[in-house]
């Protein structure tokens, strides 16, 4: 096995277009605005290179998924969300500001579930997978698991941008239509796909 730069170059830029348009890079930043950034970055991360390692090391499991399964499972979590954040903007503090989910493991793990379920047979831990069968399992799983995680990053920044200009209720409506379109658009996909 050799460690090819070019594999590495190559699996980071491949992985890094196939994810931005990507349902998880939006859950990402819905929940960056309610919850700490870097620790929905840990549970996002945390849950990308699971995957990663998961398409690296076997590939050929995605086939035996349930695909109908994952999907439903992961539509009623992003529903879940829609109605966490909706729910946020009606609870209001004495000082009329809504609380932001705090705590590393609540966080982390709601992080890291909604990741991990929603990832399952995605076209990046696809291409994955089709990757690290041509180009070498260890650049592969490094190119990939850095983008996943630059995506993610960059989500929460720009969401961290966004709710210092924007008025916290009207970025937690916002995230909870988010997250209801990601529902609607993975329950879609569910019974069409």
């Amino acid at each position: 096995m050799t460690f090819d730069p070019l594999a590495i170059i190559t699996a980071f830029g491949l992985i890094f277009l196939a994810e931005l348009p990507d349902k998880t890079m939006f859950a990402s930043l819905a929940m960056g605005t309610r919850m700490r950034p870097l620790y929905v970055w840990f549970g996002t991360s945390t849950a990308f290179i699971v995957h990663v390692a998961i398409a690296v090391g076997a590939g050929s499991l995605l086939g035996l998924l349930p695909d109908m399964a994952v999907k439903l499972v992961s539509a009623a979590l992003f529903a879940f969300g829609a109605v966490v954040l909706l729910r946020g903007g009606d609870d209001d503090d004495e000082d009329g500001a809504a609380r932001t989910v705090t705590g590393f493991w609540p966080v982390y793990t709601t992080a890291f579930m909604a990741v991990f379920i929603s990832e399952w047979g995605d076209l990046t831990q696809i291409t994955t997978a089709n990757l690290a069968a041509t180009n070498g399992w260890l650049p592969t799983a490094v190119g990939s698991a850095a983008a996943l995680m630059s995506v993610s990053a960059l989500a929460l920044l720009v969401g961290r941008f966004i709710a210092q200009r924007v008025p916290l209720k009207t970025v937690q409506r916002i995230g909870a239509l988010c997250m209801a379109a990601l529902a609607v658009w993975t329950l879609i996909e569910a019974f069409t796909g």
